[in-house]
């Protein structure tokens, strides 16, 4: 058995427009789930993260530094990788993808030129460092930028 075989039991899954609070027959009568009573029975019960007055731990934590919401994602290959193909080949992201070289191209791909490279390769990313470029060119292959 794997993590990705694991699934919910049948039936324990409820829609969204379950409809609650339509008599015990419906199976989520009379209390409609919130149980007998207390501040969560109630309309009003606190937002997520309240602690009933005591500082809540999202800031009690300290902050440290900027954290750029635009960054970008990049990964990174170096130019050693792309031995595992074949003389003359194309080298598309989702080759890369299809052979183990990358597992997720998050926001882009960018081509190192560390390590060596005995083949003529097309290779096609969204950016490449100037020695990678040297690298594939010196042996008559093309770096274009997608």
């Amino acid at each position: 058995m794997n993590i990705t075989d694991l699934r919910p039991a049948e039936g324990s899954k409820q829609s969204a427009n379950f409809r609650r609070g339509r008599g015990h027959g419906s199976g989520n009568g009379k209390t409609a789930g919130k149980g007998h009573k207390g501040q969560k029975a109630r309309s009003g019960a606190p937002r997520i993260g309240f602690e009933g007055g005591q500082m809540p731990l999202y800031r009690r934590l300290p902050k440290r530094g900027f954290k750029n919401r635009n960054t970008k994602d990049i990964v990174s290959v170096n130019v050693s990788m792309l031995e595992k193909f074949e003389d003359g080949a194309e080298v598309t992201i989702e080759r890369m993808l299809e052979n183990g070289i990358i597992s997720n191209p998050r926001d882009g791909v960018k081509i190192l030129g560390n390590g060596e490279l005995t083949k003529k390769l097309n290779v096609k990313a969204n950016a490449f460092s100037a020695s990678a470029v040297e690298k594939i060119q010196a042996l008559g292959g093309t770096a274009e930028v997608i």
